[in-house]
């Protein structure tokens, strides 16, 4: 046998057990409580769906009620025991309450995902400082507010576990959406440093970064510029089923990172080949993401639209065809109409 055939012979064998070692150590969160953030439709609906159905209770909280009224039906028709709470995440006073309000239901919370978030779609002119404050408030400071109401219970507890769902986007900053990116890069370096500092409480931080999914959430984007044009590519890159993955796919690995207490977990193949390149050919990287920014709209048409009316603005037959898929599911998560 060849020197190169035994290292990969050893190196499968490494991988292989290292798997096993991961599915033996696996958690059993029946009967936790989850509190999921964002989790009346979209991708928080779906790992609410997840996490009932491994025995979870849940909590979920949005802002709009009566999105939280439709999600909680839909989870209690699955016999799944749900709180929703309707809150706010950018408001620490409303986080306090809603932590009070799950521990008085069910005693703890031993599960928070950080799920909820908002993205921005547009050329770096059309955005203002407002943007990027708005970016902060919800996809950083929407993290960091739950977080920090809850760990006083977790550290009393010495235990607890903490998934922050962040984004490919906090690992390589995509052109076109400079306020996403900068917002989930400091959710990320949050997320990475407390699972050091928190080890030693018996917490467990896991970092979820993932890449296209097809949750239907692309129709609640803020778009600016030439907002048709930066719908149109959006939203396509959002529904490929090349690049992208399903809600429901996305929400098994994340709940299985969880139960495994994961450092890190990247989904997609696309966005763990981006990351990679990233990490090892920045330069290469940065080179390549100026030729996408040379093929995406640069014109300034108009103000801050949603991804909805933007398409209203220039409806395309085409366009509909191609993200099928991601009507389909917003029809299933719980989302406005796409």
């Amino acid at each position: 046998m060849k020197i190169r055939d035994a290292l990969l012979l050893a190196a499968g064998a490494g991988l292989v057990a290292r798997e096993l070692w991961k599915r033996r150590t696996e958690a059993d969160l029946a009967g936790q409580v989850v509190l999921i953030t964002g989790g009346s439709r979209g991708l928080g609906l779906a790992l609410a769906r997840e996490f009932g159905a491994q025995g979870c209770r849940l909590v979920i909280c949005a802002r709009d009620g009566q999105e939280l009224a439709r999600a909680r039906e839909d989870l209690e028709g699955r016999g799944i025991e749900t709180l929703a709470v309707p809150c706010d995440v950018t408001d620490p006073s409303q986080v306090e309450r809603l932590i009070a309000q799950a521990t008085e239901r069910f005693g703890r919370v031993d599960v928070l995902v950080n799920n909820a978030g908002i993205i921005s779609v547009g050329p770096v002119q059309a955005m203002t400082r407002a943007d990027f404050e708005e970016a902060m408030n919800a996809d950083f400071w929407g993290t960091l507010n739950p977080i920090l109401a809850v760990l006083p219970q977790m550290r009393a507890r010495r235990g607890g576990r903490i998934v922050n769902v962040t984004s490919i986007g906090g690992k390589v900053s995509v052109p076109h959406l400079l306020p996403y990116s900068c917002a989930k890069f400091a959710a990320t370096a949050l997320s990475e440093g407390l699972r050091a500092e928190l080890a030693r409480d018996g917490i467990t931080v896991t970092t979820i970064a993932p890449g296209l999914m097809r949750t239907g959430s692309y129709g609640q984007a803020f778009v600016k510029g030439d907002g048709a044009g930066e719908y149109a590519w959006f939203s396509l890159s959002d529904n490929a089923p090349g690049l992208s993955i399903s809600a429901a796919r996305a929400a098994r690995e994340i709940a299985r990172a969880t139960r495994r207490g994961e450092a890190e977990r990247i989904l997609s193949l696309p966005a763990n080949v981006a990351a990679r390149a990233q990490g090892l050919a920045p330069g290469t990287t940065a080179d390549l993401l100026r030729l996408v920014n040379r093929m995406l709209p640069h014109g300034e048409d108009g103000g801050k639209t949603t991804g909805r009316t933007a398409h209203a603005a220039r409806p395309s037959r085409l366009l509909d065809a191609l993200t099928v898929l991601g009507r389909r599911a917003a029809h299933d998560l719980n989302q406005p109409d796409s």
